[in-house]
């Protein structure tokens, strides 16, 4: 068995294609395992807060990976078995590949694909204003949450724009709108990638399909592949904010990152500035990004965890 990891950043169509996918005879998945993500983030110095310390973690182990007959690579080997293993353990018996479908691995992109050199890479573009605007109506109910995904909006972009442009050769790309636009064609091509004949069927069972695990997904919102989402960002990034900030993260991006993932940056500009514009949720979203660049800044649930400890600490010592 080999892995498939579906490269995407959040509200991309990375679930929708996951079903279709798993709906092939020869595919087994299961939830966002995200198992890679603190092992091969155990590695860098920063990025990651605990209470042990990341930098003291990560020199412990590079003094570790020296005392090992291949160094690194011996540690390396250990992750990549692990996860085989549970990988393994998650699937049907007769598959030829699990897929893992964990978002937040557009952080460590270059890393996963390092690590499996037999694996199967799926990057999975969409329009980054329609990702936006899905994270407004689904993470936000449709109040300005974008913050929370910062990461991944910019970090993780700029990650998967970098790794495609490195190992483009050995993985897949399409974009969202060209998945639902011509699925049969796409998905075609994506078994061609994947040395699988192709099976029509996938995409009439796909909705009826429950991967083992899954059992928090909205059967409803994944049982047909559609346009109708197509435009449906244009009514969530109506007023003068979001728009702002819609245009400085395009800018952000910018023409040659937007290129890469099949966009063009003025055409997007130009249907940006000609949605309808509204006062919905002005004061609302105002608060809120303030809110944003304070959360950014503070980190409030690292500020929390440390307020815990003082009263923890006394407890502790009364007992000593």
């Amino acid at each position: 068995m080999k892995p498939i990891f579906v490269f995407s950043l959040p509200r991309s169509g990375s679930t929708m294609l996951q079903h279709v996918l798993a709906s092939h005879s020869g595919i087994a998945t299961g939830p966002e395992p995200w198992i890679l993500l603190p092992l091969l983030s155990s590695m860098r110095a920063t990025g990651t807060y605990a209470d042990y310390g990341q930098r003291l973690l990560r020199t412990s182990l590079a003094q570790f990976h020296q005392a090992l007959p291949r160094g690194t690579e011996d540690y390396l080997d250990a992750i990549r078995a692990f996860a085989m293993t549970l990988y393994g353990k998650a699937s049907r018996g007769d598959a030829q590949y699990f897929v893992d479908k964990s978002p937040p691995y557009s952080l460590v992109v270059e890393e996963v694909i390092r690590l499996f050199p037999d694996g199967k890479f799926i990057f999975l573009w969409r329009n980054p204003l329609a990702i936006v605007a899905s994270t407004i109506r689904t993470r936000g109910g449709g109040k300005w949450r974008v913050f929370r995904t910062n990461a991944q909006l910019f970090d993780g972009l700029a990650n998967l724009v970098a790794a495609w442009e490195k190992y483009g050769d050995r993985a897949w790309a399409v974009r969202y709108e060209d998945l639902v636009s011509g699925p049969e064609a796409e998905i075609s091509r994506l078994t061609d990638y994947l040395d699988m004949p192709f099976d029509a069927g996938v995409l009439s069972r796909f909705g009826a399909t429950r991967p083992n695990g899954m059992k928090h997904v909205d059967p409803s919102e994944y049982d047909t592949i559609n346009e109708e989402p197509l435009g449906k960002w244009k009514r969530t990034l109506t007023n003068p904010l979001r728009k702002a900030w819609c245009r400085r993260y395009l800018q952000w991006i910018g023409e040659q990152r937007l290129a890469t993932m099949g966009y063009d940056l003025d055409e997007l500009l130009h249907e940006l500035a000609a949605c309808p514009t509204n006062a919905s949720y002005l004061i609302s979203d105002a608060v809120r990004m303030i809110r944003g660049i304070l959360h950014t800044m503070l980190e409030p649930h690292i500020i929390g965890a440390k307020i815990s400890k003082p009263a923890a600490w006394h407890r502790h010592h009364m007992h000593t």
